[in-house]
């Protein structure tokens, strides 16, 4: 991942909502959820959260696919995982051990 990706991606999770909506299919990966049920879940209305399904979709952070009239929305875990390593790619120096306490709390999460 380059800086500008990076930067892109930590835009569009930079406003609550985008955040919330992309932790909420992050929750629901790999099969995601309907626009209309993300947009239900977060109480925002839908054409709203359209706007900001595609500003993460725009940041690559999430996937649409078209099902009949039903668009359903994929956190892309593989962007998510570029995007943490670049944050944390030069971790501590170096030295390993000052990232050991990161590791364990990202472990048992996945």
């Amino acid at each position: 991942m380059d800086n500008d990706s990076a930067i892109s991606a930590l835009g569009a999770l930079a406003q609550g909502t985008r955040l919330d909506a992309f932790r909420l299919l992050v929750r629901y990966a790999p099969e995601g959820l309907a626009a209309g049920e993300v947009a239900k879940a977060l109480g925002v209305p839908q054409n709203t959260m359209s706007v900001h399904l595609a500003t993460l979709a725009r940041a690559g952070l999430i996937r649409s696919e078209r099902r009949s009239r039903v668009i359903n929305y994929r956190a892309d875990l593989e962007q998510l995982k570029l995007l943490t390593l670049f944050l944390v790619k030069d971790c501590c120096g170096g030295k390993a051990e000052l990232c050991e306490p990161l590791i364990a709390e990202l472990t048992p999460c996945c």
